[in-house]
């Protein structure tokens, strides 16, 4: 019975032991993970931003009398020709004040006549010396103010046949009306804008662009600018920055950047969205997968493996920029260093892996 018993505790010792052993084997079993050699690679920093298509210049257009409008002849959209009429005004009120005009002009024309006459009368006496000088410097001063009441009239029938012409509208450029605000039977002011027309011409690309991106531009020359129609990427034309806000927009905390574009494409209309894309300076830096980043202490971070003893170290990185499915490293990761792409949630510093080499 003894012996039994002795049998079966050695044979429980036994098990236990080997039991230790496939533990502690299976604790020392590497992790998997994959891989990549990190490479340089040359690397431009682009910005795109999304804007619209403006007209580089904007007519707007008002009558220069007031009065009722009595026609409107074009609508929002329409292109018009430089000259063409766009609306009336009803020109009672204008046609009445020339014929107020005319009758002043002949009227004073008429006194014209008569002080003419009467001052001949009196140099003809006075040559005589049938007359008093005071008479004759009466006749003369009495001409000339006949003489400025004819110039007055006829100014005030110019004045009159111009505000005549003023009742209609015209365009003064070729163009599209983007905007009216009037009615036909609507009453208007002078110099109240009533339609707004875009010119022809070349186009500019209109931004909203955050502060720092044109914080370095003031006072250099700001560099060229793709823009894409957003509707078909492959119409495109390149780009001048022409003209860049001075102060900051307080409603969207941004500065407005206008676009040259010249020779602008026809598919790419008013209205029309676009993407502006613009290249920084050219420099080498990695590229490696987006999931090959973690963090480290707040701050990005990627697992860098020793190629010697298989642990892995966790490197802090600085990211300049991010892409598809991708992200740009500038510093923290040298050449030729195995960084993990896939598996780093499993890891911890000094660590050994076994490392699966992935696709670039």
């Amino acid at each position: 019975m003894a012996s039994l018993i002795l049998a079966a505790t050695v044979t429980a010792a036994l098990v236990s032991g080997c039991q230790r052993q496939e533990t502690k084997k299976a604790e020392k079993l590497p992790v998997l993970v994959a891989t990549q050699k990190a490479e340089l690679s040359d690397f431009a920093d682009t910005v795109s931003l999304t804007g619209v298509i403006a007209a580089r210049t904007l007519n707007n257009l008002s009558f220069r009398v007031g009065g009722r409008v009595a026609e409107r002849l074009v609508e929002v959209g329409d292109h018009v020709d430089k000259g063409q009429v766009l609306a009336r005004i009803d020109l009672q009120e204008q046609e009445s004040d020339l014929r107020t005009a005319q009758a002043n002009l002949d009227a004073a024309q008429a006194q014209l006549t008569q002080a003419s006459a009467a001052f001949d009368r009196q140099k003809t006496l006075l040559g005589q010396g049938y007359t008093t000088r005071r008479d004759y410097d009466q006749a003369d001063q009495a001409l000339k103010v006949a003489q400025g009441s004819v110039e007055a009239a006829k100014s005030a029938l110019a004045n009159a046949k111009e505000n005549l012409s003023f009742t209609e509208l015209r365009a003064g450029a070729p163009g599209i009306v983007t905007a009216r605000t009037i009615e036909a039977g609507q009453v208007v002011q002078a110099a109240q804008t009533v339609f707004v027309v875009a010119e022809d011409g070349d186009r500019d690309a209109v931004f909203n662009v955050q502060e720092t991106l044109v914080a370095d531009v003031h006072g250099g020359t700001p560099p060229p600018v793709t823009v894409a129609l957003l509707a078909d990427p492959k119409v495109t034309a390149l780009g001048t920055v022409r003209e860049i806000a001075p102060v900051v927009d307080p409603a969207s905390g941004s500065v407005r950047v206008k676009v040259a574009i010249p020779d602008t494409p026809p598919t790419m209309p008013l209205g029309a969205a676009v993407v502006g894309s613009v290249s920084g300076k050219h420099g080498q830096a990695v590229t490696l997968p987006w999931q090959a980043l973690t963090s480290s202490d707040g701050k990005p971070a990627v697992w860098v493996v020793d190629p010697a003893s298989k642990a892995v170290t966790i490197a802090p990185v600085t990211v300049l920029a991010y892409g598809t499915a991708t992200v740009v490293i500038g510093e923290g990761v040298k050449a030729g260093q195995t960084v993990v792409t896939a598996g780093g949630q499993l890891l911890s510093p000094g660590l050994v892996v076994e490392t699966a080499e992935t696709a670039k």
